[in-house]
């Protein structure tokens, strides 16, 4: 069973609501693995263990392993002219800990079959993160290690559905995650949205009208969302979690770029690079400061425990770490348990163990020092993005001598990693004679064309057919197509230099 949450503000809330009802037929049939059962008395020193198929851990070919990571509160660690100079820590975990080093897993342990929920110290470390983020609601949550937010969504798929099942999803949501579905036989059905998220009015509208048997989930991504960037308001979670309890659906809340939220955006600044945050010292209320910014999570809202929340290390550390978890209500972790101890067993070692020896260097303050960083060094690079798109769209150039704003359409991200451009299809001069896809098929080979990679907005509509490739276009999409562009990704230059390309590309089509 995975870590509890814990301290006194867990024993004083009510258990999570019994949604037993929600498991699929497989998750229910599961069963404790026999050999996982009996793994507690394999590692009791008291037993002389012959009953386990364990290698001797002396066979390991790994001594030590360590890494040289940055130290909170990271104030130099991005600056290109201090780096060399920023102070670093030295994590370093070797095969026994003789030396009893607090923070460590031994990599007798880290690269052993091991319990199914993750490491327990790590699994703890993350236990004391969310209590002290999103103080879960009820008392009887928990949290189970995965290996990222992509196999943490497929284990919630076989946890709550099962072939021929109906999900929920934005309306332009990760293919990735509908792909999943659909190799299961689950098929997607979209949710209306603007350009901050699901409007829970149409959401209680769609299931109070529903025929047939209702959806079994609601897959969102409700903070920098995937493809658009929107982020929803405290308010509206509010009002869409009231609508799914209402009508009995199970959330999952996938937020891989939960702490990618940004500080506001502010016109024409992004020549000047943001100051440093300031350390605990000189701003004691730090980091109180910085979690209420946070927006709220469906977690934070769950008084009936139907919230399973993926979070990831993915985008705040580096996705090859391969390591994420879910946070549910406990019977819910049991089931999952039970499906790790068959799939994956559990998160790679090396990740556990180098993670968790880095976070315990950093101590839960650190982390967050290191959150507060990205936050600053993401709004930088929004920024940037949001200058170059107004410079290159908006102004009159070369390429649009009245500007394009007339013809394209965002809205500023608050966090996260993409921007979402609307084109009024309208204006194009073949516009009767192309349809919206035809027009987006255009536009997205002329820019590769003119060397520049913006990513189709159909190719993440959350109900295309996994048989039929024909995708029913959505009421917005009869005068709009749509263009996901990241800022994430290149150096600051390339970014601007993107964003002229793609400007040219619009005003070439629309204008000549």
């Amino acid at each position: 069973m995975a870590t509890n949450g814990t301290g006194s503000h867990a024993k004083t809330l009510p258990k999570a609501k019994d949604l037993w009802h929600h498991l699929s037929p497989e998750a229910v049939a599961r069963r404790p693995s026999p050999l996982k059962t009996a793994f507690k008395y394999a590692i009791d020193p008291r037993i002389v263990s012959l009953g386990g198929g364990l290698p001797l851990p002396a066979y390991f070919p790994f001594e030590t392993i360590s890494a040289t990571a940055p130290a909170a509160p990271f104030t130099l660690y991005n600056d290109p002219e201090l780096s060399a100079n920023a102070p670093i820590v030295e994590v370093e975990v070797d095969r026994y800990n003789r030396n009893q080093e607090p923070g460590m897993i031994p990599l007798a342990t880290a690269m052993q079959y091991g319990q199914s929920d993750g490491c327990k110290p790590l699994l703890q470390w993350i236990s004391e993160h969310t209590e002290t983020v999103h103080h879960p609601p009820y008392s009887n949550w928990g949290c189970l290690m995965t290996v990222g937010n992509t196999q943490g969504w497929d284990a919630a798929l076989r946890l709550l559905t099962s072939r021929g099942d109906t999900i929920l999803a934005e309306e332009y949501t990760f293919s990735s995650a509908m792909e999943a579905a659909h190799a299961q036989g689950v098929r997607s059905v979209p949710v209306k949205v603007d350009l901050e998220g699901i409007l829970a009015e149409k959401l209680d509208e769609q299931l109070t009208n529903w025929q047939g048997p209702k959806p079994k989930l609601l897959y969102t991504i409700p903070t920098g969302q995937n493809p658009t960037g929107g982020t929803l308001s405290p308010e509206r979670r509010k009002a869409v979690y009231d609508v799914l309890s209402k009508h009995d659906i199970i959330i999952v809340e996938d937020e891989p770029y939960y702490f990618l939220q940004m500080d506001t955006y502010d016109p024409g600044t992004s020549a000047t690079k943001l100051p440093s945050p300031p350390t605990a010292e000189q701003e004691p209320e730090k980091y109180n400061k910085f979690l209420s910014k946070l927006v709220t999570s469906y977690l934070s809202l769950d008084v009936d425990g139907r919230v399973l929340r993926l979070d990831s290390f993915s985008k705040v550390m580096a996705p090859g770490t391969r390591l994420g978890w879910i946070v549910a209500q406990d019977p819910f972790i049991e089931r999952l348990t039970r499906q790790n101890e068959v799939s994956i067993q559990t998160p790679a070692g090396f990740s556990q163990a180098i993670v968790y020896s880095l976070l315990s260097k950093w101590g839960q303050n650190g982390y967050l020092d290191w959150l507060i960083e990205l936050r600053k060094e993401y709004t930088h690079r929004r920024n940037v993005c949001l200058d170059a798109l107004d410079k290159f769209f908006v102004q009159p150039s070369a390429h649009a001598p009245a500007g394009l704003r007339d013809v394209v359409e965002w809205k500023e991200p608050t966090a996260g990693m993409f921007f979402w451009l609307k084109l009024d299809a309208r204006k194009h001069p073949l516009h009767g004679q192309l349809t919206p896809l035809q027009l987006e098929k255009r536009i997205y080979e002329a820019a590769i064309e003119h060397g520049i990679l913006f990513i189709p907005g159909s190719w993440f509509r959350a109900d295309q057919d996994p048989v039929d490739e024909t995708v029913k276009p959505a009421d917005d999409e009869e005068v709009s197509v749509f263009f996901r562009g990241t800022f994430a990704t290149v150096p600051q230059d390339k970014l601007i230099e993107g964003v002229k390309l793609f400007a040219e590309v619009i005003g070439k089509e629309f204008l000549s």
